[in-house]
């Protein structure tokens, strides 16, 4: 076991850090949430990962984005966050997919070895794609509902999809995976009410998005060293 997995050891047993070596987990979504996500996962050791965006990273990603540095702007944000997790541990594998996921190209990609699936995408279509393909194939999945006009970080949780109120995105994804016949979903959300942002785009800070990228990682974590899904 490399040195720098010593202190999850710690914490968690040495089997528990192979089981994360051996584990893969697809990203969809390297914003403010995924970010965070993909960062703490890969300093808990998680040994492979497959990465979905789209987007480069621009100066307005600055004030909340893990990838999002004066020197990354204009660069896409799979290349910045492979060469982060290269950066952390050179052993760790990383395939990147600079895409936008929707369900007219979703059979384009492999999912079928991954431990794990976050959801961290923004666009409803795309979100309901990754989680009802990740249910057809029996692989754990959780969500980020909304993180926008939010400021309080104590009030994000992790619940179940139908016990959740206030978030609009939540409402709708409620609706949407109710029709679709799926009975149940983890996702971090917040209770708090979204504020009223200044014009159209939805107004974010550095601690929101963040904290629920973290109890996503956490959640993450936690669920790969307590089932065997990892040695599959």
């Amino acid at each position: 076991m490399l040195e720098q997995y010593s202190r999850t050891a710690a914490l968690f047993g040495e089997a528990a850090v192979e089981k994360l070596r051996k584990s893969c987990v697809a990203v969809f979504g390297l914003g403010g949430v995924g970010g965070h996500v993909t960062e703490a996962l890969a300093r808990s050791g998680v040994g492979r990962f497959l990465l979905f965006d789209n987007d480069r990273v621009a100066p307005s990603n600055l004030n909340r984005q893990m990838v999002a540095l004066h020197s990354t702007v204009g660069r896409y944000k799979t290349d910045v966050m492979s060469e982060r997790i290269a950066d952390i541990d050179p052993q760790t594998r990383v395939e990147t997919h600079t895409v936008f996921y929707l369900p007219d190209n979703a059979d384009d990609f492999d999912l079928s070895e991954c431990s794990y699936i976050v959801d961290a995408v923004d666009t409803v279509s795309a979100k309901i794609e990754i989680i009802t393909r990740a249910k057809r194939m029996g692989i754990p999945v959780i969500s980020s509902m909304g993180t926008g006009n939010k400021v309080c970080p104590e009030l994000l949780e992790v619940t179940d999809i139908y016990k959740t109120s206030v978030c609009p995105l939540a409402r709708v994804m409620r609706r949407e995976l109710r029709q679709r016949g799926v009975d149940g979903l983890k996702v971090v959300y917040s209770r708090e009410e979204p504020k009223k942002g200044i014009g159209r785009i939805p107004a974010s800070c550095a601690f929101v998005p963040s904290a629920a990228g973290l109890l996503i990682a956490a959640e993450v974590v936690k669920d790969l060293i307590n089932t065997d899904r990892s040695e599959a």
